[in-house]
């Protein structure tokens, strides 16, 4: 009987433990206006980096250290993709970032999903939204986002570290204005 009684505490610890976890990063993430962070990406196996910025909802800027300058701006609508050679505009709506990028959509899927303990380290939440596969992951120590991963329906695999992550910072007026074609 002893053995039952210890098993059940073990669950009923373990399940509150998630729910504080969960409780953490919903109540860290309405408390986000904007983040900027550093940024490493791995999409099949090509790596670049560079900075982000993010304000809620929907929109970001980020600037690639690459010599071809390339920049990546969503207004909330529309998603760009410029660099000195080219120019892609895609509806925001068509990409895993409209649900990256939508922080209501991302604690309405938390409350909802099962937290994953990484390593210790991370907090992983998986879900697929229109046949894209994302997780995203969270520190466990600050309930900070730290990264992601989307797998589209194209079996592009994107991986996405965040470092030097700064919260709620004045941002200029017009960062997350389109970039013109020239």
């Amino acid at each position: 009987m002893k053995k039952y009684i210890f098993i059940l505490i073990v669950i009923l610890l373990a399940s509150n433990t998630s729910a504080n976890i969960k409780e953490n990063i919903v109540l860290n993430l309405k408390n986000i206006e904007n983040i900027n962070f550093n940024f490493e990406q791995n999409i099949n196996g090509k790596i670049e980096n560079g900075n982000c910025t993010i304000r809620y909802p929907k929109q970001i800027f980020c600037k690639y250290n690459l010599g071809n300058q390339k920049v990546i701006v969503s207004d909330g609508k529309s998603l760009i993709i410029k660099t000195t050679a080219s120019y892609y505009k895609y509806s925001l709506d068509k990409t895993p970032l409209n649900y990256l990028l939508d922080k209501e959509f991302l604690i309405k899927r938390i409350n909802e999903l099962d937290a994953r303990i990484v390593q210790e380290k991370f907090i992983n939440f998986k879900f697929i939204e229109k046949e894209n596969e994302i997780n995203i992951f969270f520190d466990i120590n600050n309930f900070n986002l730290i990264g992601w991963q989307t797998l589209d329906i194209y079996q592009n695999l994107s991986i996405t570290y965040l470092s030097s992550i700064s919260i709620n910072k004045k941002l200029k007026r017009n960062l997350f204005s389109l970039p013109d074609r020239n």
